[in-house]
């Protein structure tokens, strides 16, 4: 392996994000963006996966680097989304729950559109769902308590036996990939029980039976989230999961993972769980965890007890989006940086906009105004520190009923877009120092021709302001690739320019 090669490898490991663009320059490298390429109500036509096949080399244009894609594997039904996780060995090959294919389609025909991805040097990162397992095959009698749902260590009644769904033998698959099956003792609880029809929080009574700790303090104890809740105390299903990723990893070719609802998972065992499918996968495997919480400090609190070694969604900064856009011009501009993990840990900050989870009709709805939406994603793509997630729904557009719609951004993305991948490179200069406008620059760099930049965003009513892009581009002139303004502005002698933004809007400048 080359110098360069291994140098890359270890860029990427410490969250820098940079990709090698061939051998013209040896220090040449394009910014990376990775695309979550699915939204909560994608149709279940099981042609996703062809549509990620044909759209590679539109990605590859737009400089899409990362594709995060939906959870393959099979779930409770075939329209579910994936989070109702049934069977992880199963990616749309096994006649189970009534169907061969997932919502997305057929196993080949991801493997197909994972192969198109990699032709054009973009890496795909699969989503990992093992907190919890749905749509058991049969129930089992266990001894359990039910505990206070807003506290999971208050015990409301004594112990009494419960029909729990906890059976999974995955018969349509009859052993492929996997002979394990998993029974009560795998798991920590439930929140039905079959014998009387209800709904409650069941916490398992056996040896060395409790939640799994250390997760989320949210709720007393927030191991439990739905479903049969996975006991990642067993050392059974400890190995599982780890030959479970091994195996999930090699067969797609995957380069990393997105890890699902950590908070409510042991986090000393995810650290172990990368380290162990890199170690047998023999590759680096970026992994980026969702621990969704407006708290910079617990996602810290994560990041290390899970021993630092992946990356986290930069929450806080989501919700930050989301109260400038609900403001009506009113959130003062200076406080956007405030509490996130991309100011505080910028090499271990995955940045978003929106997600699945945020976006309208879903179960953490937090979701960023369509207006906002162009700033936020200028915010994400052209300065130096994190690295962004493009939203599916946002690029595209998401379905469902009218309430539930987003509007398909693209063609106002698509400058954004460019700016990362050509001209978003150099030193970077801060202007986040007024209340309604705030923007930054960058200088460029002789790797990269024509590059450098200068954003602004304004929530208020717009202006200008003077900010320095670097004596080197003094005498050049510079326009809103944007198309926002068509006013150009000229770079003086001593590396500064004077640069508007309308009202609620973005404006992104480079050399003509």
């Amino acid at each position: 392996m080359n110098v360069l090669k291994r140098l890359l490898i270890v860029i990427i490991g410490v969250g820098l994000f940079a990709t090698s663009i061939g051998t013209s320059s040896a220090n040449a490298y394009t910014n990376g963006t990775m695309m979550q390429y699915f939204e909560w109500y994608l149709p279940n036509d099981g042609g996703h996966w062809n549509k990620l096949n044909n759209d590679t080399t539109h990605l590859k244009d737009i400089g899409i680097t990362a594709v995060w894609i939906p959870p393959a594997y099979k779930g409770t039904s075939q329209n579910d989304v994936g989070y109702g996780a049934y069977d992880l060995y199963d990616l749309g090959e096994f006649n189970q729950k009534g169907t061969i294919r997932t919502k997305y389609g057929t196993k080949q025909q991801l493997k197909n559109a994972i192969s198109s991805l990699h032709s054009k040097g973009i890496q795909v990162y699969g989503d990992v769902v093992m907190n919890h397992k749905g749509g058991a095959d049969y129930s089992q009698f266990v001894n359990a308590v039910e505990v206070a749902s807003n506290n999971r260590n208050y015990e409301t009644t004594g112990q009494y036996q419960i029909q729990a769904w906890t059976g999974f033998n995955f018969a349509g698959r009859n052993n492929a990939h996997s002979s394990f099956k998993w029974q009560w003792y795998h798991f920590d609880g439930v929140d039905w029980d079959q014998s009387r029809s209800k709904s409650s929080i069941y916490k398992f009574r056996g040896t060395g039976k409790n939640w799994d700790w250390e997760v989320s303090s949210e709720n007393g104890n927030y191991d439990y989230l739905m479903y049969a809740d996975v006991d990642f105390d067993h050392p059974d299903v400890q190995m599982e999961m780890k030959n479970w990723g091994e195996w999930y990893a090699n067969e797609l070719k995957l380069d990393g993972f997105r890890l699902d609802a950590v908070k409510h998972i042991k986090h000393s065992y995810l650290g172990e769980w990368i380290s162990s499918v890199r170690q047998s996968t023999g590759k680096e495997m970026f992994t980026v965890a969702e621990y969704w919480q407006n708290d910079l400090g617990a996602i810290e609190n994560y990041l290390s007890k899970s021993g630092n070694n992946h990356s986290a969604f930069d929450v806080p900064l989501h919700y930050n989006f989301q109260k400038a856009s609900n403001s009506s011009g009113n959130y003062d501009m200076r406080n956007i940086l405030n509490g996130t993990l991309v100011a505080s840990q910028p090499s271990k900050a995955v940045t978003i906009v929106e997600n699945h989870d945020s976006q309208p009709g879903q179960a953490l709805e937090s979701t960023v105004q369509s207006w906002f939406k162009p700033l936020a994603y200028a915010f994400i793509l052209t300065r130096s520190q994190g690295y962004p997630t493009l939203f599916y729904g946002d690029y595209y557009g998401t379905r469902g009923s009218t309430s539930y719609e987003i509007p398909a951004l693209g063609n106002k993305l698509d400058p954004l877009l460019k700016a990362r991948k050509t001209y978003a490179y150099g030193t970077q200069h801060d202007y986040i120092n007024h209340h309604d406008i705030v923007g930054w620059t960058r200088e460029g760099d002789a790797s990269h021709t024509n590059s450098g930049l200068a954003t602004l965003i304004s929530d208020g009513p717009g202006g200008s302001k003077w900010m320095y892009v670097g004596k080197q581009n003094a005498g050049e002139t510079w326009s809103d690739i944007t198309g926002n303004l068509s006013s150009n502005v000229r770079i003086n002698n001593d590396g500064w320019g004077n640069f508007s933004v309308n009202g609620g809007s973005v404006s992104v400048y480079r050399q003509q």
